[in-house]
């Protein structure tokens, strides 16, 4: 337990001071009350990563608020605690490293880069809780990287990796709709961003924040935080055509034409000199098919009348994909279910949202987009919307036991 309370707190580069002032700030008007004064809470601290005392109450549930976990990953005692556990991939690095020698080292570096790249590029077809549990296996190895002897640029290459890890954590939690999970591990990612001064994963941190926050239909802050990403990413990095893309949807979603064609039109600038890169299912590197779908996305949001044939086009596309790309197949095919209501075609509409909300592939945090398209059937008096409505309730019942047993 002492050595996971360590972690977590040097994970996100703070003080015990600082963590101190989180667990505060985590309490509840009537709880913060009955806290101790901050110094008496700082020795506590000490004291419980000493493993010289057990936190009682109401300190498990203030470490979980803070950082966004269960008791059971910070305070069961079924794990040893006087060394880090490790799955086969992390074993083998921490083998190379100690083979050659170096606390740290260009070669663990390296291989640890490859497997933040091999992790981004199964986001694609990898249930997002199934993935969570890899992700976490190695950011707890960069923890026990972090502290090493190490040169400069190597502490830094180090901190990227870790914001990667991060950024891809908190994108399967929005996905699992674990929100405050999700805002505990973007703020990590920014922070460790921002140590690294590599600003391409703080950009991501916001577009990442702003497809959140689509999710929920919050438009307005949606497109703040898209602009903000926007502003920060390098010049055609592929965060900042993807915030530039986020933006057209946004747009679409507040039913402005002229600004949602406008952002078209800028990423079709950006991306017509690229060329497709070697992993082009890598969630963080932008290639032109995904290009595709966002513009298919984009146009049946806005109810264009060209998004029937172009989401068409882009559904064909995906399903002969290699390798085949479930979960922007799936989403294709809600973007044609949404533009085929708006050509008044309801029943070829119907059979495409059961067949996403069958896949097996769609993440809770799409589950309203398959809404959206049941609920304008029902209005419209479609024979089979009441089965389509069932369809749904299971598929956010199994969704929601999916996110309850994490």
């Amino acid at each position: 337990m002492a050595v996971r309370l360590r972690a977590g707190r040097r994970g996100k580069l703070w003080t015990q001071r600082d963590l101190a002032r989180e667990l505060a700030n985590a309490a509840d008007p009537r709880t913060r009350a009955r806290l101790p004064e901050r110094e008496s809470l700082i020795r506590m601290i000490k004291n419980w990563e000493a493993g010289k005392h057990r936190p009682k109450d109401p300190y498990p549930v203030l470490y979980c608020r803070v950082f966004g976990t269960n008791g059971s990953a910070l305070f069961s005692d079924d794990d040893d605690d006087t060394s880090i556990q490790l799955d086969e991939e992390t074993e083998a690095l921490e083998l190379a490293r100690r083979v050659a020698a170096s606390d740290v080292g260009g070669e663990t570096l390296d291989r640890l880069e490859e497997i933040v790249d091999n992790l981004a590029t199964a986001y694609q077809g990898t249930p997002p809780a199934e993935l969570l549990g890899r992700i976490r296996q190695h950011l707890t190895y960069v923890l026990h990287l972090v502290e090493a002897k190490k040169t400069f640029v190597e502490h830094r290459r180090l901190l990227a990796a870790g914001g990667w890890l991060s950024l891809l954590a908190s994108t399967c939690h929005i996905d699992l709709r674990q929100f405050e999970a999700a805002a505990t591990w973007l703020r990590t990612a920014t922070q460790l961003a921002r140590h690294a001064e590599h600003p391409e994963i703080e950009a991501w941190c916001l577009e990442t924040e702003a497809w959140q926050a689509v999710t929920t239909a919050d438009y307005r802050r949606a497109l703040t935080l898209t602009r903000g990403a926007q502003a920060l990413a390098p010049r055609k990095s592929s965060a900042f055509i993807q915030a530039t893309a986020q933006e057209g949807r946004i747009w679409a979603r507040l039913g402005s034409g002229p600004e949602t064609r406008d952002a078209l039109n800028r990423v079709a600038q950006l991306v017509s000199p690229l060329s497709m890169p070697d992993r082009p299912e890598h969630h963080y590197r932008y290639d032109p098919s995904k290009s595709e779908a966002y513009v298919a996305t984009t146009l049946s949001w806005l109810g264009d009348p060209a998004a029937v044939p172009y989401a068409r086009q882009v559904v064909a596309r995906m399903e002969a994909d290699v390798p085949f790309r479930p979960r922007r197949a799936v989403s294709a095919r809600l973007d044609l279910a949404l533009a085929l209501l708006a050509a008044d075609q309801p029943d070829e509409a119907g059979r495409l949202v059961l067949e996403a909300m069958t896949s097996g592939v769609l993440v809770p945090s799409n589950h309203w987009r398959a809404n959206e398209v049941i609920t304008t059937l029902e209005t419209r008096g479609l024979p089979e919307a009441p089965d389509l409505r069932e369809a749904y309730r299971a598929l956010s019942s199994l969704g929601a036991d999916d996110v309850r047993r994490r």
